[in-house]
């Protein structure tokens, strides 16, 4: 019984601080609300035909779907994210596996798992939905920083830490306190609002990056390689740069902290948007960024 099996109750009946909720549901809905915008019509009327009905034909209201049915499909707890053996360099054969030595069953495996799949639609009885809902939710999790990082403390899980006073883990600060502290602090409680400071760093601050956010060298199925590698070198170099057991964090962390957050979530939605326009693009117009490379 691998390391994973054994811990899943725990991890289960403590959902609101464990690994499960990376970018906690506010980053989730930002990043899928961001891609919604960079979606083209035949890619928005795809994902608009594969959404459930309790979607209301958005995206970003079923982007926390696959935390949400964890307990129904503990099969897919590995696929959130993906450990390194403590070092801050990401390996697809060393480290994309599940506690049992399954290859595959990681966060990048199965970015690549539910592309293959979309690849298919419009083919008959093929029922794509949760495929969709997968995709949109991990290719969020894989810019996490805290989902691609170190297996010994599962990511900060076990690195206990106080946000602003108040005691919590390393991870959780990564996946819900610096966004939420971000909408109270600075957005006035209005997520609306963040996600439109954000649109227009990418359409401003950031416009002369996105084509490099949406290409990738590799000839993998998708660049997700590449964003395993951003995050775990991010992770290095800001998430557990300074922090140790029962650290007090605060504005200094949070004010140097919350640029890579926001800039992850950017590049989660804009690359989402960029690999669904592919999907259910076959041919791309002349000038496109083709995401997926091969």
């Amino acid at each position: 019984m691998g390391f994973f099996w054994r811990l899943l109750p725990v991890f289960l009946a403590y959902f609101s601080i464990g690994r499960i909720d990376a970018w906690g549901r506010e980053g989730h809905f930002m990043v899928c609300k961001i891609a919604e915008k960079f979606l083209t019509e035949n890619a928005r009327e795809a994902v608009t035909n594969l959404l459930p009905p309790v979607a209301g034909g958005d995206l970003a209201a079923v982007c926390s779907w696959a935390d949400d049915i964890l307990t129904r499909y503990p099969w897919s707890f590995p696929l959130h994210y993906v450990n390194t053996p403590g070092v801050c360099n990401y390996d697809q054969s060393r480290d994309c596996h599940n506690d049992d030595g399954v290859q595959g069953m990681c966060v990048v495996g199965a970015i690549n798992n539910y592309t293959t799949q979309l690849r298919t639609f419009g083919q008959p009885f093929n029922n794509l939905t949760e495929s969709l809902m997968f995709l949109a939710h991990f290719v969020g999790d894989v810019h996490d920083p805290v989902d691609v990082s170190f297996y010994d403390d599962e990511g900060g899980i076990f690195i206990i830490v106080y946000w602003y006073g108040s005691k919590t883990n390393l991870h959780r600060v990564w996946d819900v306190n610096i966004v939420q502290t971000a909408i109270n602090k600075i957005y006035k409680n209005n997520v609306n609002a963040m996600i439109e400071s954000i649109e227009g760093n990418i359409t401003e601050n950031w416009n002369g990056e996105i084509i490099q956010w949406q290409s990738c060298a590799s000839n993998d199925l998708t660049c997700v390689t590449e964003y395993a590698s951003e995050s775990i070198t991010l992770c290095c170099d800001y998430a557990y740069k300074g922090v140790k057991e029962n650290s007090s964090l605060g504005d200094e962390y949070f004010f140097t902290r919350l640029p890579v957050v926001e800039k992850r979530i950017a590049q989660a939605g804009v690359r989402l948007a960029a690999l669904l326009n592919n999907i259910f693009y076959r041919t791309p117009k002349k000038g496109s960024v083709n995401l997926v490379s091969g």
